[in-house]
């Protein structure tokens, strides 16, 4: 049975088991709502709950948790004569995917079935041929190891694909029967909607959680797969960057931490002075009119694709800075360059650095600021003397958040700083980031057992260290210094 139409099965049944529940509730009170302990859709709603959440939660842990262990046991099947390394054995692996892709395509949407799907997997010519006449592409002809061990995969993919189905459907069973054994008017049925609710909420904030803990340990294994193959020592403090996928790789990150940081500073030193001065202007001295104009026009920023903004720094930016600054003052002839990747990011971060300080700005209370008037400050020593110091912590937490996203910005550097990775100080030369490093080892068909792929997880890890470090002392900051008034 396809999936789909196990997922509509359970939900047709949970809307069933609502209506009957629902009906039952009343019936057992006579039809008077007075005699139940709760509204009749409580009943109703337990049903539902029951019916279709735990079978819901096996279907998409099974859907999860099946291809883990499939490739597992394919991957064990495939004999020592057939693959000798590690390497061929990833090949062969890569082919029995390809294979099962199609062949799941085939039985889901082609007509396909199990027993032909198997049949397929005996001959590499009969199957790329059925494949092809329902549009499915599997590449060159597989090999044998690849046939036998896609033997194995269509064999234990569809004992796993009947299970599942017989233990969804005997879940939904299962809750359907229990919620119409309790829908009766003296049970407590709100308290049963409450607590689902409840775990469900729970759930979807788990959900969050679980997903950055599998983020940070995925990279977190494979940087520690490439530090059993590469000196941490020359990742860390070497200056020489120089993949090559042919073997003796130079991978020092000192370079592209150095293009990450250089350009991180340009683009703050363009848009912290910017944003704060606009902020400080909305928010103090701009009148209604101008603040509801002026404001919206900033956050438009905001909203405009990276990938227009290095567009913007490719075709106009780079041009300008190389033809009336980089060749007359004799520092370079390329267009790519820090300068026109800092100063386009600059202008991107405006808004994020001009709202959170607007919003910090706003908050400080009038009554510090008519305070000051009463003293005979003028407006702008007001503003100079009391604001500002009592938004200073929030100031930095937002300087602080969009060094964050300048640090993690990729496409602005791709078009406008180049990919060379070097040290310099000189701002009109081409460089890279950490960014574009990780796209580029990470594209292209690559093998995930080389040091030179595994290093894109070492530089996100790293990446991801230093832009939580950045939040975290954000925190800090506005925790330690912010000023509470009533």
């Amino acid at each position: 049975m396809p999936t789909h139409w196990l997922l509509a099965i359970i939900l047709v049944l949970a809307a069933a088991g609502y209506a009957a529940a629902r009906a039952r509730a009343l019936a057992t009170a006579g039809g008077s709502m007075r005699r139940m302990h709760s509204l009749p859709r409580a009943y109703g709603m337990t049903a539902l709950i029951w019916t279709a959440v735990p079978a819901l939660l096996i279907l998409g842990a099974w859907i999860l948790i099946q291809p883990v262990v499939l490739e597992a046991r394919v991957a064990g099947s495939i004999p020592e004569a057939a693959a000798s390394s590690e390497g061929q054995r990833s090949l062969i692996m890569a082919d029995v995917r390809r294979i099962a892709t199609g062949l799941q395509l085939a039985v889901q949407g082609g007509g396909l079935g199990w027993d032909e799907a198997l049949a397929l997997t005996a001959d590499g010519g009969s199957l790329r041929t059925r494949l092809a006449d329902l549009g499915i592409a599997v590449g060159e002809e597989p090999g044998p190891a690849a046939l036998d061990a896609a033997q194995v995969w269509v064999q234990i993919e569809r004992v796993g694909h009947l299970a599942m189905t017989g233990v969804v459907l005997a879940a939904t069973a299962a809750g359907f029967a229990l919620s119409l054994i309790r829908a009766r008017a003296d049970v407590n049925a709100r308290a049963s909607v409450e607590r689902g609710i409840l775990v469900l909420l729970m759930g979807t904030a788990l959900v969050a959680i679980l997903t950055t803990v599998g983020i940070v340990m995925s990279m977190v294994f494979e940087t520690v797969d490439f530090f059993s193959r590469y000196s941490w020592t020359e990742f860390f403090f070497s200056t020489d960057w120089n993949p090559r996928f042919q073997g003796g790789s130079d991978l020092g990150m000192l370079p592209l931490l150095w293009g990450t940081l250089y350009i991180s500073l340009i683009a703050l030193i363009v848009a912290v002075p910017i944003g704060l001065f606009a902020a400080i202007y909305l928010s103090e001295y701009a009148g209604p009119k101008v603040r509801a104009v002026a404001k919206p026009l900033i956050e438009v920023l905001a909203g405009i694709p990276t990938i227009v903004y290095g567009l913007f720094a490719l075709i106009t930016v780079g041009p300008f800075m190389r033809d009336v600054f980089a060749q007359p003052m004799g520092l370079g002839n390329s267009s790519a360059s820090v300068m026109t990747a800092g100063l386009v990011m600059g202008i991107m971060l405006i808004p994020f650095v001009s709202s959170l300080s607007d919003d910090i700005i706003t908050a400080v209370p009038q009554a510090l600021r008519d305070a000051s008037y009463g003293l005979g400050s003028t407006q702008s020593e007001t503003v100079r003397q009391v604001v500002l110091p009592a938004a200073l912590p929030g100031i930095v937490g937002a300087i602080l958040l969009a060094a964050s996203r300048a640090i993690g910005e990729t496409m602005i550097v791709v078009l406008g700083a180049g990919a060379a990775a070097r040290m310099s100080v000189n701002p009109f030369e081409a460089m890279t980031t950490v960014t574009v490093k990780i796209v580029s080892q990470l594209t292209g068909d690559t093998d995930f057992n080389s040091p030179e792929t595994l290093v894109a997880f070492a530089l996100g890890l790293t990446l991801f260290v230093i832009t939580l470090a950045l939040n975290v002392l954000a925190l800090y900051i506005v925790r330690r210094y912010r000023e509470q008034y009533e």
